[in-house]
């Protein structure tokens, strides 16, 4: 792993410290996630293999990242404050769902360019996995359904949350 590549990972774990302090559920602070995670894809997305066992391996990472995000929206308390605005802030629960997800990743690329190598070569071989650019694929998938899904899951606990109450109806 080069410098950039732990200050990237560091980012994006580090992007919990918003969720955790509360954000007011605005356009810019539901997409900042989303913009983190794409400009990571930019930075290490070179193809998109879809030879061998490949798309099922995407499958499986963007249905992992997917149900982190539901769990860790699902943990985000959402409350409305006084001028109507919606609130989210994630609790220790959310927190770590977060930082598992953002940090797996890096640790599985730490161990992959360490002492993992030659693990995951024999792995990708008996599971025709073609090779690195499917596992990096698979992983920046499993980061972007994890922001999507929590960015989801968040904003509509957010819409309830501000919804007007039903007017009750009068009796005339």
């Amino acid at each position: 792993m080069t410098t950039t590549d732990y200050l990237i990972s560091a980012a994006l774990v580090l992007l919990v410290i918003p969720q955790i302090r509360g954000t007011r559920q605005t356009l810019r602070n539901a997409l900042l996630p989303l913009v983190a995670v794409g400009a990571a894809a930019a930075y290490y997305l070179k193809s998109f293999p879809t030879q061998g066992h490949d798309v099922q391996l995407y499958l499986i990472g963007g249905l992992v990242g997917a149900a982190l995000g539901i769990a860790c929206g699902a943990a985000t308390r959402v409350s409305r404050v006084v001028d109507g605005a919606a609130v989210a802030k994630a609790g220790a629960a959310a927190a770590a769902l977060w930082i598992v997800g953002m940090a797996s990743r890096a640790g599985f690329e730490y161990w992959t360019s360490h002492s993992g190598a030659s693990s995951i070569a024999h792995f990708s071989r008996d599971n025709l996995i073609t090779g690195a650019a499917a596992w990096t694929a698979a992983l920046l998938l499993m980061a972007l359904t994890q922001v999507l899904a929590r960015l989801v899951v968040v904003r509509i606990k957010a819409r309830r949350v501000t919804a007007p109450a039903p007017v009750a109806a009068v009796r005339a």
